[in-house]
């Protein structure tokens, strides 16, 4: 009997774990899809946006990240984990901002969490989504104004 059971249990981690090695669809290739659709756009041009009543930055990190380091100046913080809700207009957590119409640029640590938001906003009818290329820690690099 005990040596039936190790032989159960060894045959269900094997089979675990062949689960685990077949990745369907990985973050390389979501990203990919991404840059298929959405424009980056350099912390060059994304500075001489900043200011324009027709551009709202989103920051899409988490909390933590925002309250060690900062953010761009005047820019609105949507986690990208409830990204979808803050979107969808008929969302009880709906934000104004993505039916306006403005052009959004969407930024993260380093551009990976943002390239998959401004896809994902574009998906649902955000058409003038972007992402910072380089994200925060290149637009640091650029010593530009930071909010907390």
């Amino acid at each position: 009997m005990k040596i039936a059971g190790y032989i159960l249990s060894l045959g269900l981690v094997l089979a675990g774990s062949t689960c685990f090695a077949q990745v369907v669809k990985s973050v390389d290739d979501y990203k990919a899809e991404a840059e298929a659709v959405v424009s980056a756009i350099s912390v060059t041009d994304a500075r001489q946006l900043s200011g324009d009543e027709s551009v709202v930055f989103v920051d899409v990190r988490e909390e933590d990240e925002i309250d060690r380091l900062g953010k761009i100046e005047n820019s609105v913080h949507v986690p990208r984990g409830v990204l979808e809700f803050y979107v969808d207009p008929r969302s009880s957590m709906h934000m104004d901002i993505f039916s306006s119409g403005k052009r959004i640029v969407f930024y993260c640590a380093t551009g990976g969490r943002s390239l998959l938001a401004a896809k994902v906003a574009k998906d649902m009818g955000v058409h003038d989504s972007l992402y910072l290329s380089g994200g925060f820690k290149a637009w640091l690099e650029e010593a530009e104004p930071l909010s907390r």
